[in-house]
């Protein structure tokens, strides 16, 4: 195993024991905001990995990039809106992971910025961190929002569907998450969901664009 692959794998360690944390508190914070403690009751209002951590989700971060945290649950009946109320704790995991994803984006510009400026082997695997941090953390973001339960994109889509949908989906819901779990399993899917991570990426570095101005003119 060479050292870019040991890498890797150790950022994926910090995504799960770090980035995934985040993801899930963030369910638990909108919820209580929006009024129901449950997740509060059940300890998922912390940053505590144990709390959040899924064995199988974990593995297939580790393994494939994309993968899953313990579902916060909550009680859709403490929200003045059920179907907004839902939608929005849902996004909140996925937002998280785009607001960490661009922060890595900036120290990774600034980080590439010092490399090209002085190169040095320390610097370039400090670029390389966080080049696979902000990858991960977007990977994860089109990974959620994906419309299929449990993830986060199936409750968001719920706003918008109707009744007769939402029976269908609950009804066949485990059916669903096998044939999907064995997509991403078998690699089917890594195609394209390599293609929208590489896609959100190019999206992040647009948006940061200012950081290259900065780094020139600091450089």
């Amino acid at each position: 195993m060479d050292q870019e692959t040991i890498l890797r794998y150790g950022v994926k360690l910090i995504v799960i024991f770090l980035v995934i944390p985040i993801h899930e508190f963030a369910h638990a914070w909108s919820a209580d905001k929006m009024g129901d403690k449950t997740p509060l009751y059940q300890g998922r209002l912390t940053l505590n990995p144990l709390a959040h951590v899924d064995p199988l989700g974990a593995v297939c971060i580790f393994f494939t990039g994309f993968g899953w945290g313990r579902p916060v649950q909550v009680n859709a009946l403490n929200f003045k809106h059920y179907r907004k109320g839902m939608a929005l704790c849902a996004a909140a995991g996925p937002i998280s992971n785009l607001i960490v994803g661009f922060f890595g984006m900036i120290i990774y510009k600034l980080s590439l910025g010092l490399y090209l400026a002085d190169p040095s082997e320390a610097m370039m695997w400090i670029t390389v961190i966080f080049q696979y941090f902000t990858l991960i953390n977007v990977g994860l973001a089109v990974f959620n929002l994906i419309p299929i339960p449990p993830l986060d994109g199936s409750k968001i889509l719920g706003y918008f569907t109707s009744p007769k949908v939402d029976r269908f989906i609950n009804d066949n819901q485990m059916y669903i998450s096998i044939v999907f779990l064995v997509l991403i399993v078998t690699g089917i899917l890594d195609g394209p969901l390599g293609w929208l991570q590489n896609g959100m990426f190019w999206i992040m570095d647009k948006l940061t664009f200012w950081m290259d101005y900065i780094v020139a003119a600091i450089l």
